[in-house]
């Protein structure tokens, strides 16, 4: 008689539950609760608004304004980050910028079916920590995932992996060039990094997609800059 894989095995943890039917739930609460129409925002033009998603010195306050929001990746994004861990089978994963933990659960869903792996995530909001926490834990996939409380300057600077599989930087967006800065020399050939809303940070873009940068790097869809360390 042939064996027809358990349902379970084919889909993989990001398709089953305990995480599917969190990431619907997660996913429905980030679109009724985004920011860009919300009170947090709404003395802020749009000039204003643009000047301090690129402030080096004021993203502090500008994201305790929105501590209270997910400010999810996209569904397809999420998607994009999966089948990227799982087709390089990744094993050691840093993201900046946690936030409810939706990439996160992504990524560690990657890494469960991987075998295991090591998730370090970094964000500076406490409450945002606990939500993240409590979201992890829901889906069985705490255990895969360090969460680092604090700025990340200063919470990735040290004990990395040797050798880094992929990034996602989803944090302050003026910050992508710093961070990518602290992280580059254990970027292994091969690796990617995947900046969220890169537009809204030119250095880091002139960065990554210079000649010499030593990146491969292309635009995906309106809101994801992917990279591929060389060498």
């Amino acid at each position: 008689m042939s064996h027809f894989p358990a349902a379970t095995e084919t889909l993989g943890t990001l398709h089953t539950a305990p995480l599917a039917p969190l990431l619907t739930r997660l996913f429905a609460q980030a679109e009724e609760n985004s920011p860009r129409n919300a009170e947090a925002l709404a003395d802020l033009s749009d000039d204003e608004l643009e000047r301090q998603m690129r402030s080096k010195t004021g993203y502090i306050d500008f994201y305790t304004r929105l501590k209270d929001f997910p400010l999810a990746v996209s569904p397809e994004t999420g998607q994009l980050l999966y089948m990227l861990a799982r087709s390089m089978r990744a094993q050691n994963v840093v993201e900046f910028g946690t936030s409810f933990g939706v990439s996160t659960l992504h990524l560690a869903a990657a890494l469960r079916d991987n075998g295991g792996g090591r998730l370090i995530s970094c964000e500076f909001e406490p409450s945002k920590i606990e939500r993240a926490q409590r979201n992890l834990s829901e889906a069985r996939l705490l255990d895969l995932v360090e969460l680092r409380a604090g700025d990340a300057l200063q919470t990735l600077s040290a004990d990395l992996p040797a050798a880094i599989d992929l990034v996602l930087l989803d944090g302050a967006k003026a910050l992508y060039p710093e961070i990518l800065a602290l992280l580059e020399d254990r970027l292994r050939p091969g690796a990617f990094v995947v900046a969220d809303n890169a537009d809204h940070s030119p250095a880091y873009l002139a960065r990554v997609r210079s000649s010499n940068a030593g990146y491969m790097s292309i635009p995906v869809g309106a809101d994801v800059e992917l990279s591929m360390r060389l060498g």
